[in-house]
């Protein structure tokens, strides 16, 4: 990973529909439709209406009750098929309506005068639907928070643009899936930042003129291929396939509290000790031997003199304290300049 480490998110319709011509008998339950009062024809008014959902679907059955002083009961009638309700031959006065049906919260209007005579069409009663306490106990696996985890690391970049997605923030992480650890290390060997980054560091050797591939375009395209290469490599072995046969997670783990002094020997550890998959520290292997096997597999393209035991061993030293240099970075730096956001577990 020594180009990442070099680099270091519908109103509700209304209906109305025509009464119908039921009369109530006196009684004081309800009747369907419409109800009527004693009052003479010349001062008798009517109050009609019609009941609905929120959504502006019509209510069949709600009980619609008439109240006021001049009522020794409330009036009830029941809505029809329509949503329809009427009250007849009301006396003018001072009136309320009140709605109720079953699994609806109950509505009542606001007072309201009817004249003599007067015709009144209430406004939309709309009903909503009873607010219910429910719980709901939703169990997500454990690849299923990895894969959240995960999708919040790819969003991790120092400054918005340098990737940094191999570090945990999240406090309680999973075990990354052998799927996923092959994902994130191809996610992060072929961001467009890591292969810009590539090109900076093969400029940066192509003027210290190493390795010795001599000097000109055709030299730097060989840089650029032995450090994308490199990079691959280490990334690839590192970072998926040995951490997928060692059952370890090749990620950093910030731990951002606790003393200075405890913070530095986390970050320097952690290119040597790892959390495997069960859960606890262990050597880590992956780190070192992805370290170890590039630094290997650079002999079959490196220069003959840049090849050799020799050469391999100080590579794997360079990189491994590129690697303890970049958890302290990692831990006191990056963490207050690194764009994440919180995951779901």
């Amino acid at each position: 990973m020594r180009t990442l480490q070099f680099w270091l998110l519908l109103l509700a319709a209304f209906a109305m529909a025509a009464p119908l011509a039921a009369q109530n008998t006196g009684t004081p339950g309800p009747t369907v439709g419409n109800a009527v009062t004693s009052a003479t024809s010349e001062t008798a008014g009517n109050i009609t209406g019609t009941v609905t959902d929120v959504n502006g679907d019509t209510l069949i059955g709600a009980t619609v009750a008439l109240q006021g002083p001049s009522l020794k009961e409330p009036l009830k009638v029941e809505s029809d098929y329509n949503g329809f309700f009427q009250f007849k031959d009301v006396e003018p006065g001072t009136y309320r309506v009140a709605i109720t049906a079953p699994n609806f919260d109950n509505w009542t209007s606001a007072e309201f005068v009817l004249n003599a005579g007067q015709y009144m069409i209430l406004p939309s009663s709309q009903l909503h639907i009873s607010a219910a306490q429910t719980t709901v106990n939703v169990q997500y696996t454990a690849e299923e928070v990895a894969l959240e985890q995960v999708k919040v690391e790819e969003t991790q970049r120092v400054w918005g643009i340098i990737p940094n997605f191999y570090v945990v923030y999240d406090p309680s992480p999973v075990p990354l899936t052998t799927k996923l650890k092959f994902h994130l290390a191809l996610k992060t060997a072929t961001d467009a930042v890591t292969i810009a980054g590539v090109g900076v560091l093969a400029g940066i050797n192509q003027a210290g003129d190493t390795p010795g591939y001599g000097q000109g375009m055709q030299g730097y395209g060989k840089r650029f291929g032995a450090a994308a290469a490199d990079g691959f490599s280490d990334i690839m072995i590192g970072g998926a396939i040995l951490p997928s046969l060692l059952h370890q997670d090749p990620r950093y783990y910030y731990q951002g509290t606790g003393s200075t002094k405890s913070r530095l020997k986390h970050a320097l550890s952690a290119g040597f000790i790892c959390h495997g998959d069960n859960g606890r520290l262990q050597p880590n292997y992956s780190t070192i031997g992805g370290d170890l096997a590039s630094a290997g597999l650079s002999n079959l393209y490196y220069p003959r003199a840049d090849r050799g035991t020799g050469l391999m061993f100080q590579n794997f030293l360079i990189s491994s304290g590129e690697r303890a240099l970049s958890g302290v970075v990692q831990e006191f730096i990056l963490g207050k300049i690194t764009s994440h956001a919180k995951s779901k577990n």
